[in-house]
Order: structure tokens, then C-alpha cells, then sequence
């Protein structure tokens, strides 16, 4: 059975506590109608801070709030204010089991429902109900939720493997040595083996295939290699021999080529010849096993890291390397190439990695140290573009314990969640799937 408990307006002091009016009219009225409501100020709550809308409709209305307050927020002992269009006769606020007569500054249960608010104009002739529904968010804002969606994508757990992004499609390469494979998947759950590519060279290195979201990428000797499917490669001679590929970035394939004096980043041109960017780095620049990632920094400049890798001697590297794109003058033209190793704060060495920016930092997973120490199932973040880093905290964002501590896995974003493919640790390599995702990423 609901219960009620009755407003009367007519004792004025209840009315100056509990209840505010838009109308300084004497007389009567037939308007029916409430203007604003909310929650009373409470230090100890500061959730309950939050604005609702009245939508009106005919002689019904609904008091909602448009954003959920946050998670936890406790509605069981909430005071709530009211302002009216004109001074009503009567005001009946009905919930499931609550009885209460108000002065203003009473805690009532908003927590079930449903919570109607019924008005009387003060002439009679005119009631009109509001459902009041406020809402709290279900699910922790800062909290990571990680879905395995896959087993194995192949049965092999012998191979180096290669996660990209094609069109509308996940692509992953493998490759044992022997023979490469291609596998696709919309969703990265449901995979088709598409069978053996065609076109690539011998020794293929799949880590260092390269997608622009539309192709893919490779580099070998003085060739570039490219596909639309993952399946049927063509090639383009090119001036200089490519030692690496590095990653796609400010809307070009960049790689590392020896320009016959030294190393530099050249990009792809729109006729698939390598251009030169006159950025030279230093003999510490990685060539396999580096971990990269693009995006935006503060002042919306295109931005892209290189993280860790292996130097062409074999060094493990603690470096990282910043690329830097602005519309300004700066040496080199509008490219601008940086090692923060240098002046600031020492990184572990690490080869393996993977990097993917998300909810506007870096954030890291996998890998080994120098002497080949896995850095575990942690995940570390970065909030000032690289330059620093630190362990996310474990209660609100860690792999799942079933996901192995491993190298070489390959992260992806894709529509705010995060995909991380395969891996490997010193027994065998995984073609597993993962998914995460920040609660609050789009809220």
C-alpha cells in the first residue's frame, strides 16, 4: 500500500522552508505547475549536486537529471527544494513506503520508485502530477572492464604475429618462420583464416607491417610492399634501403632508411616512393621491438612517441623519441624530432611494448627489461605525454588474472575500447583476444 505525506501550503512557515514560488500573486490561480527542483546543498554529499529538467507533458511531467550522478551517490537522505509557478492549495509528495510531514530541512528516501509529486492550484481547478526520477550511475566512472573475446584466433603458438586496423576489419598476420598467414575479423571475436598472403618477401618481419586504416604497409631493401587485404601484396622500388618501418603518423607511413650517409625518417609519398624528412636521429634509435603511438598534445599539434626497442647493436634502449608536426617554422620544416631520454628522467629499458593513447594519456602494456624480466600484468599510464610514468591503480584498472604476463602483444583503440592481440612469454606465444574499456570513456 503507498502512503503519503502532505505539503500545506497554507502555514507560512512551512511554505518559507520547504517551498519556493515564482508568483507573488494574492489571488488565487488555476496554474498547476513546478518550475524547478533540486536537491538541497549537502557538503558530506557533494553528488547530490546535480541539475534536473522538467519536461511537461499535458497534465503529467517528469523531473529527470540529463547526467547521472556519481557512482555511490547515496539518495536514501536527500532534502529536496521546490519552486512552483504560482502558490499551489496543496502538494502531496507519494513513495513506495515513506510517511513524512515536511519542514524544509527533512531527509527523505529518494532511492525507490516511483516518487510522484502531485500539485494543486490554489483555486481547485487544476492538479497536475510530476514523476520525480533521479538517477545515479550503476557502474564505477573510473573503473577498466577487460572481456576475453577469443581463445585463439589460430592453433599455432610458435609464431611472430602482426594486429592491424583495415577499413572495418581487424587483420592479424603470423608468421613461424616458415610461411605467413592471414586471419580477419569484424569484430575481433569471430576470425576467418583468409590463408597465405602472396607477394611479401622472404624474411618477412611482421611486427614491422604498417596499415594506414585503408593499406598495408612493409619495407624490405630498397622496396615498399602494400595491400588492401592483407592477402595480395604489390611492391615499389625505392631510392633508399628501408631499415625499419615505424608507424603511421600525421597521415603518412614513416620508416627508418639509411639515406647513404646515415639513418632518417622518410615518409611515403602519394606516388609510393619514400620522401626524405632531413630528421636524423642518433645511433640509440631503435629498429625492432619499440613500442609506438600517436596523438594530440595540449595545443593540438600531431604528436607521436617511439618507446624502448632494440638498437642495431642489439642495446636494449630506455629511449624515447618524440615526433613532433606543427604548422610554425621549426628546423627540418615543420617536423621536429626529440629524444626526452636526454633531458629528462631515466626510463627502464624495455623492448615488446605496446602503446595506445586513451582517455587522453598514454597507457602501457607488456614487455620485457634488459635482462629480460617481464614487467607483469601491470599497466603503466602517462598523464604529461611521456615524459613521466607510473603503475595504474590495480583496483580500478589490471588485466584479468587469467591474462598472462607477456611481450609483443599488439593494442589497438577502436571505438573507446581497447583491443589487445596475442603475445608472447618464454614458453609459448598466445593468439588470445582482450577488450577494455573505461566506464566513464563516453559518458
Amino acid at each position: 500500500m503507498r502512503k503519503f505525506f502532505n505539503i500545506i501550503i497554507a502555514f507560512a512557515p512551512l511554505f518559507l522552508v520547504g517551498c519556493e514560488t515564482n508568483s507573488s500573486e494574492s489571488t488565487t490561480s488555476s496554474v498547476a505547475q513546478l518550475t524547478s527542483f533540486y536537491f538541497a546543498k549537502n557538503d558530506s554529499m557533494p553528488g547530490l549536486s546535480t541539475t534536473f529538467t522538467i519536461e511537461e507533458l499535458l497534465d503529467t511531467g517528469l523531473v529527470w537529471n540529463k547526467d547521472s550522478m556519481l557512482f555511490g551517490t547515496s539518495l536514501e537522505k536527500a532534502v529536496p527544494k521546490f519552486v512552483f509557478a504560482a502558490t499551489p492549495s496543496r502538494v502531496v509528495l507519494e513513495t513506495p513506503d515513506t510517511t513524512c510531514s515536511l519542514t524544509g530541512y527533512d531527509t527523505l528516501d529518494f532511492s525507490k520508485r516511483p516518487i510522484y509529486l502531485t500539485i494543486e492550484s490554489s483555486d481547485r481547478s487544476t492538479t497536475k502530477v510530476y514523476e520525480i526520477r533521479p538517477t545515479v550511475h550503476q557502474v564505477d566512472p573510473d573503473l577498466f572492464t577487460w572481456t576475453k573475446l577469443t581463445d585463439a584466433i589460430y592453433p599455432e603458438d610458435d609464431s611472430e604475429q602482426r594486429a592491424l586496423e583495415l577499413d572495418d576489419q581487424f587483420v592479424m598476420i603470423s608468421s613461424n618462420g616458415f610461411a605467413l598467414h592471414t586471419y580477419a575479423s569484424p569484430d575481433g571475436a569471430t576470425w576467418l583464416d583468409l590463408g597465405s598472403p602472396t607477394g611479401l618477401p622472404a624474411g618477412t618481419r611482421v611486427r614491422q607491417i604498417i596499415s594506414d586504416h585503408t593499406m598495408l604497409y612493409y619495407g624490405q631493401g630498397n622496396a615498399i610492399y602494400y595491400s588492401s587485404d592483407g592477402i595480395n601484396w604489390l611492391s615499389e622500388a625505392v631510392d633508399y634501403p628501408v631499415i625499419t618501418m615505424l608507424l603511421y603518423w600525421n597521415d603518412r607511413v614513416w620508416a627508418l632508411v639509411d639515406n647513404g650517409k646515415g639513418y632518417e625518417l622518410a615518409y611515403v609519398n602519394e606516388e609510393g616512393k619514400l620522401s626524405l624528412s632531413g630528421l636524423q636521429p642518433t645511433d640509440n634509435f631503435p629498429i625492432s621491438d619499440f613500442g609506438a603511438v600517436c596523438f594530440q598534445n595540449a595545443s593540438e599539434r600531431a604528436r607521436a612517441m617511439i618507446i624502448g626497442g632494440f638498437a642495431e647493436n642489439g642495446q636494449s634502449l630506455n629511449t624515447r623519441w618524440n615526433l613532433e608536426y606543427s604548422t610554425h617554422p621549426l628546423p627540418n620544416g615543420t617536423y621536429r624530432l626529440e629524444e626526452f631520454s636526454i633531458d629528462r628522467p631515466k626510463f627502464t629499458s624495455l623492448t615488446g611494448i605496446s602503446v595506445v593513447w586513451y582517455n587522453k594519456q598514454l597507457m602501457l602494456f607488456g614487455g620485457v627489461d634488459d635482462k629480460q624480466t617481464y614487467f607483469g600484468r601491470d599497466i603503466y599510464v602517462s598523464d604529461n605525454e611521456g615524459i613521466s610514468w607510473y603503475a595504474a591503480d590495480s583496483t580500478k584498472n589490471q588485466l584479468p588474472m587469467e591474462y598472462s604476463e607477456r611481450q609483443k602483444q599488439n593494442a589497438i583503440v577502436r571505438d573507446n575500447y581497447i583491443y589487445l592481440f596475442g603475445g608472447e612469454d618464454a614458453i609459448q606465444t598466445y593468439s588470445d583476444v582482450y577488450r577494455g574499456r573505461l566506464n566513464s570513456i563516453d559518458w
